[in-house]
């Protein structure tokens, strides 16, 4: 199993060298706990990717759930893992943001509520208590998913990282932002049965759950070391396509506190959903976009392909 991810990695870490010379210092930012929905960035460090590619990178986590982008868009830290959504929303706040890679390449995203609560299609949750995880993303989803499928006078609450205990103490019916592939296994295994809504079939156009962004500034200041991160992460995938469950051992000593049993069956239904390759494509962001604009997501056009760096080209 080894020689079948050797050999590639070897001249994927090659052409690395060629993109950033000398050592540099890079902050990411996660969205959300570290979970195996960011584990190609584990192999990527723990492997060292990064280190072949001449920077140091950081890993750290979010104290609220809308914290990475914005504090990618100041500077604070280098780059952020955030949500296409998300990067169209901030854009056309006025937000100085910039995608340049990507993690997870189809939504995750769910609507889930437990079952036996007298839901079973959208309408259901009309005047029922929806909360939903990261402000300013999931909130305005969830609008957009009303509007789309007749839920009616419903109560947005914000819930942050607490999702399973809202949904378990009553405190709200159903939740906009958990991920198919990861906080349904974990209700599961905690002995709730849950249902979910999946966006994409219920009117939400096709996009890039998880992507890797910045600030226009920072590019410009660290444009090498970006482009070696972002070029490290596509091999580390490729790595764990190749031997997965080699990479989920290293994942779980990255992350000593991670759950073995939740994160191996999350993490299973994770895999195919990596991205195949780190280019963005301009249609589907103006696609969602356009989307955005007709369904009051945001409140002015947005030009997709301005968002992006895609830095094979």
């Amino acid at each position: 199993m080894r020689k079948k991810w050797i050999m590639p990695a070897i001249a994927a870490v090659l052409m690395l060298f060629s993109t950033a010379s000398a050592a540099e210092k890079l902050t990411l930012m996660l969205d959300w706990f570290p979970n195996v929905d960011h584990l190609p960035i584990y192999v990527a460090r723990d492997r060292g990717l990064f280190e072949m590619a001449g920077i140091d990178v950081r890993i750290v986590s979010p104290s609220e759930t809308a914290d990475a982008l914005k504090l990618a868009v100041s500077g604070q830290v280098d780059l952020a893992v955030s949500y296409q959504p998300q990067t169209v929303i901030a854009a056309a706040e006025g937000m100085d943001v910039i995608a340049v890679g990507r993690l997870i390449e189809h939504p995750l995203t769910t609507l889930l509520f437990l079952k036996g609560k007298g839901i079973e299609a959208p309408p259901d949750l009309s005047g029922k208590r929806i909360g939903y995880t990261v402000p300013g993303l999931m909130d305005v989803m969830l609008h957009a998913f009303a509007s789309l499928n007749g839920v009616r006078d419903y109560t947005s609450v914000n819930v942050g990282f607490a999702v399973l205990q809202s949904l378990a103490a009553g405190r709200v019916d159903a939740v906009m932002g958990p991920f198919k592939t990861y906080e349904t296994v974990e209700m599961a295994h905690r002995g709730y049965d849950v249902g979910y809504f999946e966006l994409e079939k219920y009117g939400i156009p096709d996009y890039d759950e998880l992507i890797f962004v910045c600030s226009r500034n920072t590019l410009n200041l660290k444009e090498k070391a970006v482009k070696g991160f972002i070029r490290a992460v596509d091999v580390a995938i490729g790595q764990v396509r190749s031997n997965p469950e080699r990479a989920f051992q290293e994942y779980l000593k990255a992350v000593p506190e991670a759950n073995p049993e939740t994160e191996a069956d999350a993490f299973r239904l994770t895999l195919p959903y990596f991205a195949a390759n780190q280019n963005h494509d301009p249609l589907r962001w103006q696609a969602f976009a356009d989307f955005a604009l007709q369904y009051k997501l945001i409140g002015k056009p947005v030009n997709g392909a301005s968002l992006l760096r895609n830095f094979d080209e």
